[in-house]
């Protein structure tokens, strides 16, 4: 597994793309747990992690299930944990959330890259 993170609009899909220019990419605002499975990549996937989280689902296991299921993916996700805590609670469970199960993707995946500004720096692999 590859994993790319970033800030919101810092050019991570755009990244993504030119080193992977013909893989099949799932969007996590729309996609399913399936789509996750069978792609070659994820986009968003801080949005299918919300999703869930709405819809009243436990996304605890996700990142093994993801591990097992697709190991060769390259999952582009928003780092969300930065700045101000949202005084919301969803909004804290969601960052608290997605944290979580981007951290055990990073402890697992072959390569994550942090991208800012559109360039990409590897800070594992």
């Amino acid at each position: 597994m590859i994993l790319i993170i970033g800030g919101a609009y810092q050019g991570k899909a755009a990244f993504a793309e030119s080193l992977f220019p013909k893989i099949r990419w799932a969007d996590g605002e729309s996609c399913d747990l399936e789509d996750l499975y069978e792609c070659q990549g994820i986009l968003r996937f801080h949005a299918y992690i919300r999703r869930m989280l709405e819809k009243g689902q436990d996304v605890d296991d996700l990142a093994e299930k993801l591990m097992r299921r697709n190991p060769g993916a390259v999952v582009i996700t928003d780092e969300i944990g930065y700045g101000i805590v949202p005084a919301d609670a969803f909004l804290r469970e969601y960052r608290e959330a997605a944290g979580r199960v981007c951290t055990k993707l990073a402890a697992n995946a072959k390569e994550v890259w942090r991208v800012s500004c559109g360039i990409g720096t590897r800070i594992k692999g």
